[in-house]
């Protein structure tokens, strides 16, 4: 692993040493490198010098003039900003990935191999280098250039056809999930080659595509569907193979139950004061539910509606009934932490002031022992001589470079890093 002196990471976690030259935009490779910053990596995001993270103008909405969106995914780390197409600007990001314990990068297919950023070019200089890249439908799918965001492998993959109401249109889900699934693949695979390289110090070309996530991360979807031969209807906010375990309506608002076994049903049998549900043998077992599903919901739809969502939450948790209130998002956020769970942190932010951001799904014992801080989302360039002058840039050559435009450093040249402001009314 490369020292701790290159200045960024995070002391006492785990992956503090580890650098990570991360060359992707958007949300994939983004929010697998968050992730690796959270467990302590130095990641140096290396951006367009003008525009930065195509994510940084998707808004609103804006906080300082930084994009909500950028700043979901980027914390942790630090900003070279930097025109690949100026030689020398290309030249210190070769000697950058180089010198990193890991590259992601989600190009073109072909460009990274032009600009003498492939795997071949950073491998045979680093052997030992973790190498990721992330694309839409995989270096083997035809034609391999095809561009791939998030919503049409939502359409291409099945997600959207196994999503929505039965009676209903194709749906996608509320966030691009193939892009955080691809995410969460590319920090896992990442983590497991880091494990063979500190040990073997023999690298990995990792590829990970928005597609495969996909496909894999419909689990028992797709496993239906080689099963049965036939397309998995859709089915709202119920479930294909377990009945009951869906949304249901109550007196004044919506709430889900999940009788995700036998025993679990006769639970719920009880505090709705229906042991004839419980006996009868139509819902015995969960085949038997599933085979007609359409009369135990209605008899249970009736009984939940007879009180509000308040008391049967209150009932049905003392019987140790999975069950839960439908929330809207900020509702969700605010009720987490309000019952401890620590899902928020904040963060002063240069432009935006006092940030909240949401936690990463894990939690680290050395984070809840005070191992480093977090530093906010960067401006675009905001570490830009730092970096170059770590990797071993002299000073005057980082000055001619921000001078000629093809680096940008926040605070040089024209002030802070550009802002995206929301448009005038």
């Amino acid at each position: 692993m490369t020292e701790a002196a290159h200045g960024g990471g995070t002391p006492g976690r785990p992956l503090e040493g580890v650098r990570v030259a991360d060359l992707s935009r958007v949300l994939a490779g983004p929010y697998a490198t968050m992730l690796l910053a959270d467990m302590g990596a130095d990641v140096v995001k290396i951006e367009h010098p003008e525009r930065g993270d195509d994510t940084r103008a998707w808004g609103p909405p804006w906080a300082g003039g930084e994009a909500g969106y950028f700043l979901a995914v980027n914390r942790n780390k630090r900003s070279l900003a930097v025109d690949l197409k100026d030689p020398e600007g290309l030249e210190a990001v070769q000697d950058i990935c180089a010198s990193a314990d890991v590259v992601v990068q989600n190009f073109r297919p072909g460009v990274a191999d032009r600009l003498g950023l492939g795997h071949a070019a950073v491998s045979a200089r680093n052997p030992a280098v973790v190498y990721c890249s992330i694309s839409g439908f995989g270096p083997e799918h035809e034609p391999a250039e095809r561009p791939g965001f998030d919503l049409i492998v939502q359409a291409e993959s099945g997600f959207m056809a196994a999503t929505g109401d039965a009676d209903g249109p194709p749906t996608k889900a509320g966030v691009a999930i193939t892009d955080v699934l691809t995410g969460l693949n590319a920090a896992v695979s990442i983590l497991g080659a880091l494990v063979r390289a500190r040990a073997a110090g023999r690298g990995e070309h990792i590829s990970v595509s928005l597609v495969n996530s996909a496909l894999s991360g419909l689990a028992n979807v797709t496993q239906q569907a080689l099963l049965t031969g036939a397309e998995p209807p859709r089915v709202g906010n119920a479930h294909g193979s377990i009945v009951p375990y869906q949304a249901f309506p109550t007196a004044d608002s919506d709430i889900v139950v999940a009788a995700g076994n036998d025993a679990l049903y006769r639970r719920l049998c009880e505090v709705l004061g229906r042991g004839d549900l419980a006996a009868d043998p139509r819902f015995a077992t969960n085949p038997d539910r599933v085979a007609h599903r359409a009369e135990l919901v209605a008899q249970i739809s009736a009984e939940l509606r007879r009180r509000p969502a308040e008391e049967w939450l209150e009932l049905l948790l003392e019987a140790g009934v999975p069950v839960g209130r439908v929330r809207g998002v900020l509702d969700a956020l605010r009720s987490a932490d309000a019952a401890g769970d620590d899902v928020l942190l904040s963060t002063r932010h240069p432009a935006a002031g006092e940030l909240e951001l949401v936690r990463a799904g894990f939690r680290l014992d050395s984070a809840a022992r005070g191992a480093g801080t977090t530093a906010p989302p960067p401006l675009l360039g905001e570490h830009s001589a730092r970096v170059l002058e770590e990797s071993g840039v002299p000073a005057d050559r980082v000055a001619r470079l921000i001078a000629r435009g093809a680096v940008h450093q926040a605070g040089q040249g024209g002030g802070a890093a550009p802002a995206h402001a929301p448009p005038a009314d």
